[in-house]
């Protein structure tokens, strides 16, 4: 379900119309994240870190109305739900698109990702679903414990979906850290919104089973 976003209601019609005309109004930002009790949570229940990751990333995301805007033809659309396109390697050293609907529980969610995955081995898909912009796109680069990244974006100020990112975790003063990206579009949202989310994912990370 979606729904039209009142513009003239709207609080942040200014910053709006200000970010809305830039060639490139996108901002990332990168933070380590505290991953201590998500990592022994999901050894000990043998859960898929990086399933379990994309289903608490687009958890967050949903939790958060400006992460549900998308602009259309000059308007902007605000999702009931969004839903991960992630990346999975489905042949050797060559990745793919996969999209999963998100669903609450991740048991179920988890079954449809290990489902789609298997069906995408070997093969590699990476078309966009015509229209579709109800998405969150995700990846992750497990080799590098970055500091900064960026994302391969068209030049374009109406492409609103949001890019998750994150790297190689690692140990300091006895507490895991994860490099973790997030990339919006500033006309739909500020500082303050990507706050919202890291604290959000935080909050989950050190209370896992809330969600898993």
């Amino acid at each position: 379900m979606k729904k039209y976003l009142d513009m003239e209601s709207w609080p942040r019609k200014q910053q709006y119309k200000l970010f809305k005309e830039m060639d490139y109004p996108h901002f990332n930002v990168c933070a380590n994240l505290d991953i201590t009790k998500f990592y022994s949570y999901i050894k000990e229940n043998n859960i898929s870190f990086y399933k379990a990751m994309i289903f608490i990333a687009t958890n967050t995301a949903n939790s958060i109305t400006e992460f549900r805007y998308r602009m259309k033809d000059d308007k902007i659309i605000e999702y009931d739900l969004t839903h991960p396109s992630f990346t999975i390697m489905t042949q050797p050293e060559v990745f793919s698109f996969c999209t999963v609907d998100y669903m609450e529980n991740f048991q179920q969610f988890n079954k449809k990702a290990e489902e789609k995955a298997k069906l995408l081995k070997g093969k590699i898909d990476l078309e966009d679903e015509p229209n579709r912009d109800d998405l969150i796109y995700i990846t992750t680069m497990p080799w590098v414990s970055f500091t900064s990244v960026t994302h391969p974006i068209d030049i374009s100020s109406s492409d609103s979906i949001p890019r998750i990112a994150w790297g190689k975790f690692f140990k300091e003063n006895e507490v895991l850290k994860l490099p973790f990206s997030v990339q919006v579009n500033h006309a739909l949202m500020d500082g303050v919104h990507v706050g919202k989310y890291f604290i959000k994912i935080q909050e989950i990370l050190n209370k896992p089973s809330i969600v898993l």
